[in-house]
């Protein structure tokens, strides 16, 4: 706990992208800080006990307090969640994979803790966005992320379309995710949508052994081999020229 203050501090631990191990994604320090703590929010207890086996910490699950953040929690289930950060201890918030908060409902027990003055303190950890940009060879400068683009086909084409147009004008790297099962059909669109001379590129199952990331022209992609990102976790990123 903060010695500065009376309630404790909400520590945001990232997880590991796949099944790649936490001493090479994470910094010792940060491995040192999630196995100090024993009261927990995230997204899926499952998982998340998962990933604190993996990172080898030293308290027996039954023994830590693994609470589930709803997908869009009301404002009472998020003042229950903050229970023991107001009682004097640290808590750690996990998402499902990556940074918490970041494209996460994380974000509003973050905003939350805020309002009552809680300090709050980012762990360094994988963000699958950030890596995605990195490896993209787009503009790195200007950049913006819109989570999920609309399912329909129909308002999907027209959402491309006007991403498109928008990085045109703002020389912007557009970044977007899709679910899984579903990628796919978004590669599809992107051909078929998009002008041939704007770069698309994609990036699959960051930070594990069978990471994957290129980068081409709509054009090329057109005619090259499509890549094998069925049910793979990806980003997709564009750069209208």
């Amino acid at each position: 706990m903060s010695a500065a203050t009376s309630t404790g501090t909400l520590f945001l631990v990232p997880v590991s992208l796949g099944e790649s191990a936490w001493d090479v994604t994470h910094p010792a320090q940060v491995r040192n800080q999630a196995c100090e703590l024993t009261h927990f929010v995230v997204e899926n207890a499952k998982t998340a006990r998962a990933e604190l086996k993996r990172l080898e910490h030293p308290k027996p699950m039954r023994e830590l307090d693994i609470r589930e953040l709803p997908a869009s929690p009301s404002a009472e289930e998020l003042e229950a969640l903050l229970a023991p950060l107001l009682a004097g201890n640290d808590l750690g918030l996990m998402s499902e994979a990556g940074c918490p908060a970041v494209a996460d409902p994380g974000a509003l027990l973050v905003g939350a803790a805020h309002r009552h003055g809680i300090r709050v303190t980012p762990l360094t950890g994988p963000s699958s966005l950030l890596l995605a940009l990195m490896g993209s060879g787009l503009n790195g400068q200007r950049f913006a992320f819109h989570g999920y683009l609309p399912v329909d086909e129909k308002e999907r084409a027209r959402r491309l379309r006007e991403l498109e147009a928008e990085s045109r004008r703002q020389d912007q790297t557009q970044l977007f995710i899709e679910t899984p099962y579903r990628n796919d059909r978004m590669f599809d669109a992107l051909l078929a949508n998009c002008d041939g001379h704007t770069r698309l590129c994609v990036a699959c199952d960051l930070s594990t052994a069978e990471e994957w990331i290129g980068t081409d022209t709509i054009g090329a992609w057109r005619k090259r081999e499509r890549p094998a990102i069925t049910k793979r976790p990806t980003i997709f990123l564009l750069l209208a020229g």
